[in-house]
């Protein structure tokens, strides 16, 4: 892009270029992000920080790799709908209590690129992954598919019903050094 003429003859350059500006900053290697945490937890970083030897600023790099990389199918275009029950299915006491993701948006998350039925995640099975673990025990027992993998840990019983209800595999295909989204 070459030096623009605005009005009133005044040049600007590439570098003083608002659409410039914004592509340099998102090639710049690291970005200053601003998060609030609760002071247990800002107290549990420092100690954790402490024991391990690290700057905080480093424990927090770690937690959100982590994170990153447990979520790596979410980050994966290719995964829609059903194929992305497994992770959801892991996470979602954590989706629950932080988060708060209500049924339509869940719904909206697996089901919006969705490519063919054969994917398509029911608004009725989106809801088991939002309920309390007793009122899915309840909706399981009225789900006659559900009745064959019934199971004592409600967790294993929705995700067997899961697992044969969407054509699931037993877990993921481990993600290859060649397609690491985070290295």
């Amino acid at each position: 892009m070459s030096d623009l003429l605005l009005p009133d003859n005044q040049k600007v350059s590439d570098k003083d270029h608002p659409l410039k500006a914004k592509e340099s900053s998102l090639d710049d290697k690291k970005n200053i992000v601003s998060i609030r945490l609760s002071n247990a937890d800002r107290d549990a970083v420092r100690i954790a920080a402490a024991r391990l030897f690290v700057r905080e600023s480093e424990l927090y790099r770690f937690a959100v790799r982590h994170l990153l990389n447990r979520l790596h199918h979410l980050l994966d275009e290719s995964f829609t709908g059903c194929e992305l029950l497994p992770l959801f299915l892991e996470f979602s006491d954590e989706i629950n209590a932080e988060l708060g993701l209500k049924k339509h948006q869940l719904f909206e998350i697996l089901n919006r690129r969705t490519a063919g039925p054969e994917k398509f995640v029911a608004m009725s099975d989106v809801e088991l992954l939002l309920l309390p673990q007793h009122v899915v025990r309840q909706r399981l027992l009225h789900i006659s598919d559900a009745s064959p993998h019934r199971h004592t840990d409600t967790r294993i019983w929705l995700e067997q019903y899961f697992r044969t209800k969407y054509l699931l595999p037993e877990s993921f295909p481990e993600q290859s050094e060649s397609n690491n989204l985070l290295v």
